[in-house]
C-alpha cells in the first residue's frame, strides 16, 4: 500500500455468495501480500462493521471495500450511498464488484460516487487476473489515505 506504513491492507469483502468469497480471498493470497480480508455477507453486516456497532465494536476500518451490488437485506446500492455520506467512511475507495454489466448498475455507481466498478468475470482465471489488478493499483499504486484506526 503506497500510504508509507508496512502494515498489511485491511479489506472488506461484501458478498453474500460464500463461494465467490473463498475465490476471492484465495486471489487476493495469490497476489503473494498478507493482506487481512474481512466478510460481510449483507448489507446490513456491512454497515454494522464498518460503522462499528452491532458485534462490531472496534473492528478496523479497511483500506478498501469491495462491494456486490446484489445483497440481502441492504442491497449494495444503499451500502454504498450511507458509505459514500458518512465523513468517516467517504474516503475509504469502494470497488463495486458485481456479475452486472448492465449500464444502469454502472452508472448508478458512480453516481453514488464509487471509487471502480468492475464485473465479476466467470472465468477463474480470469478472476484472479481482474483482483491481482485491483490488488496492484488500489493497494499498490494508488496513495490512500490512512484510516482513522491505524492514523
Amino acid at each position: 500500500m503506497n500510504d508509507g506504513s508496512a502494515r498489511p491492507a485491511r479489506i472488506l469483502i461484501v458478498e453474500d455468495n460464500p463461494g465467490d468469497v473463498r475465490l476471492i480471498q484465495e486471489a487476493f493470497q495469490d497476489t503473494g501480500r498478507a493482506h487481512e480480508t474481512a466478510v460481510a455477507r449483507d448489507g446490513v453486516e456491512a454497515l454494522d462493521y464498518l460503522f462499528q456497532r452491532g458485534g462490531f465494536d472496534g473492528a478496523q476500518r479497511p483500506d478498501l471495500i469491495l462491494l456486490d451490488l446484489n445483497l440481502p437485506k441492504k442491497g449494495g446500492r444503499e451500502v454504498l450511498a450511507e458509505i459514500k455520506s458518512a465523513d468517516a467512511l467517504m474516503h475509504i475507495p469502494v470497488v463495486v464488484f458485481s456479475s452486472s454489466s448492465a449500464p444502469p448498475d454502472v452508472t448508478g455507481a458512480y453516481k453514488l460516487h464509487a471509487n471502480c466498478y468492475v464485473t465479476k468475470p466467470a472465468d477463474l482465471d480470469e478472476l484472479f487476473k481482474v483482483i491481482s489488478w485491483i490488488e496492484k493499483f488500489w493497494l499498490g499504486t494508488a496513495t490512500l489515505p490512512r484510516t482513522a484506526a491505524a492514523a
